[in-house]
């Protein structure tokens, strides 16, 4: 899984009406089928007065991991289109939740599919695509004294990373699956192997 692979560049959304239906679409970028879950039910909390709130998500994992629910809406009418336009778009490492405020008129199977679909390709065409390599976590504990030449060389890399200090000093790292262990060599090599490193 270290081949680059497409997802969107951020957060998205889209807004529109259909025959007094308010749809709201909204897509963003996750690492981990746990984030895509949270991120579907932050929408879920935020509008919960809406009719429904329909998700979708593609993540990579061992194998690629898709899932959608119709969220009440009649069967195939709603989790598997937004589903489908995540698919066809090819991209992956994405969640979109589609909310649905009932505005008094059923607009079909048809028109709901044709709705939800419309509502993701919207929400993915504001957030943009990009090409993305495959990231990984880990963590790397030091002493104060070897704090300096670890975050040079993180900053240096030009990888994400947190620092913690406390009595000790962690860094939460984030870097290209592809650079992972030559990075990890590189800090146990400047810190004569003191700093503990952790997936």
């Amino acid at each position: 899984m270290t081949e680059t692979f497409n997802t969107i560049a951020g957060p998205g959304e889209a807004r529109f009406e259909v025959r007094g239906s308010e749809f709201i679409g909204h897509v963003r970028p996750v690492d981990t089928v746990a984030d895509a879950e949270a991120f579907i039910q932050s929408v879920a909390a935020e509008y919960d007065d809406a009719t429904h709130n329909v998700p979708a998500y593609r993540v990579r994992a061992d194998p690629l991991r898709e899932w959608s629910s119709d969220d009440g809406e009649p069967t195939s009418s709603a989790g598997k289109p937004a589903l489908n336009v995540l698919a066809q778009r090819d991209i992956e490492n994405v969640v979109a939740v589609v909310t649905r405020y009932y505005g008094g008129t059923n607009l079909g199977v048809g028109g709901l599919v044709r709705a939800y679909s419309r509502a993701v390709k919207e929400a993915v065409d504001a957030a943009g695509v990009v090409e993305e390599r495959p990231h990984e976590r880990f963590d790397i504990t030091v002493d104060y004294d070897d704090s300096g030449s670890v975050r040079g060389i993180l900053e240096s890399a030009g990888v994400e990373f947190d620092a913690d200090y406390e009595a000790r000093v962690s860094f939460d790292v984030r870097v290209a699956v592809a650079d992972g262990d030559d990075l990890r060599d590189r800090i146990r090599s400047a810190t004569s192997g003191r700093a503990e490193i952790s997936d």
